[in-house]
């Protein structure tokens, strides 16, 4: 067990792996569906079907990654599956094939690289330290990285006049990771991995007996199955929004030039209001500015139905508040999930890495469901995009608000009732 306090520069150390992971992240969900459609001339629809197919086996995959990641070195997995993940992006981005069996092939060998990276990755939020409070200090360094990194990734593509074209905004952001990424990893390597040592030991079990030990867990712990909850419920509610933002600006307030402002701002406010939440969670709990930043959210989020076309200002001033609240909806779960990850300890059983997977599969299968609920609901209302109708519009402000306000609402109950230890 580490009972040593990380290093101020030992926490940048950490979270600034955070920027190639966004880097990463970014255009594979905002470039490659649109690449695959106008320049491999797959239909919508099957680009649609393959990357959930590939979507849904990943998270399938998570708790047992998860589980690997517990028997075995984290700074080794996650400096080799970075030259998995450059592979699989590479030739992602530069089929040899243009199909769909090579879509499927090496978007999956994408995307479960990157959940090779990422998932140790959460995991050692939970070793490097076991306190409290320096569990928030890693979390939020990381999540300002990647949220810095999600808005490097914004600009890109318009410092470079390319914004337009998803074939070149791909390829500036793969050049970019094939170098960033190696060095990032490499000095995350080197001046961390002094931390692997301090890893409790555990013997190397079937995945039967780690079932076990999960059950273990929440009988140990029950309170902790709230925490999931809420934790599933709004990530739901995070994933609306986002799934329907470029909906939103394009057809209900006619503002699509506007994108990228709106974006950059959003994300913006939460890098400058990290710092304000990592001190309130101080003063009141994490639970406490968790639910609190929800709350703001929801406030903010109560305004959007009652935007007309044209309304710059209103909404900028919704993406400013939400986008503060996005700062702690970030870092404050993961911060908790620290938390509990280290109560395994107390019953001689570390399986932070399988928490951390099954966390990692709840966010994925949250995005999948939000995309799901979303387009289907949208082609109930007979979506067109050359001629959208009165339905489609007030379906677009239904997901986009007002479920995410009650979904909210619902994750702040289970996290009332939910007891920290």
């Amino acid at each position: 067990m580490n009972n040593n306090n990380p290093k101020s520069n030992e926490i940048l150390t950490y979270g600034i792996l955070g920027i190639p992971i966004a880097f990463l992240g970014f255009p594979l969900y905002i470039y490659l569906p649109i690449f695959y459609v106008e320049y491999v001339n797959l239909s919508v629809g099957t680009v649609g079907v393959i990357l959930l197919i590939a979507r849904l086996l990943d998270m399938i995959l998570d708790p047992f990654i998860g589980s690997f990641t517990d028997k075995y070195n984290k700074f080794n997995i996650i400096l080799v599956s970075t030259f998995f993940v450059l592979f699989g992006l590479y030739f992602l981005i530069k089929p040899i094939y243009f199909n769909s069996l090579w879509l499927f092939s090496f978007s999956l060998i994408t995307y479960i690289s990157y959940s090779f990276v990422m998932i140790p990755y959460l995991t050692l939020n939970s070793q490097i330290s076991n306190n409290s409070i320096n569990n928030t200090k890693l979390a939020f360094s990381r999540e300002v990285f990647i949220v810095f990194g999600v808005l490097i990734s914004l600009l890109f593509p318009y410092i470079f006049l390319v914004a337009e074209d998803s074939k070149k905004s791909l390829e500036l952001l793969l050049h970019t990771c094939m170098i960033i990424f190696p060095i990032f990893s490499i000095i995350f390597y080197f001046k961390l991995k002094h931390f692997e040592n301090l890893k409790s030991v555990i013997p190397k079990t079937s995945n039967n007996e780690f079932l076990k030990s999960i059950n273990l867990f929440f009988e140990t712990f029950p309170q902790h199955k709230k925490l999931f909850l809420a934790f599933l419920i709004n990530n739901l509610a995070n994933a609306l929004p986002a799934t329907l933002f470029l909906f939103f600006v394009k057809y209900v307030l006619i503002l699509e030039e506007e994108t990228g402002l709106f974006l950059i701002v959003y994300f913006l406010s939460a890098i400058l209001t990290f710092p304000l939440w990592i001190k309130l969670s101080i003063k009141i709990s994490k639970k406490s500015t968790w639910i609190l930043s929800m709350i703001t959210a929801c406030a903010a989020f109560s305004f959007v139905p009652f935007l007309e076309e044209n309304d710059f200002i209103y909404f900028l001033i919704i993406c400013i508040i939400t986008g503060m609240s996005l700062g702690a909806d970030m870092a404050l779960p993961s911060s908790i999930q620290a938390d509990v990850a280290q109560e395994s300890k107390k019953i001689n059983n570390d399986i932070s890495g399988i928490l951390f997977g099954f966390w990692a599969m709840i966010t994925k299968f949250s995005l999948a469901l939000a995309v799901a609920v979303s387009f289907i609901t949208l082609e109930f209302t007979s979506f067109d995009t050359q001629n959208i109708n009165e339905n489609s519009i007030m379906a677009i402000i239904i997901l986009y608000s007002i479920v995410p306000i009650f979904l909210k609402l619902i994750s702040i109950i289970f996290l009332c009732k939910y007891k920290l230890t």
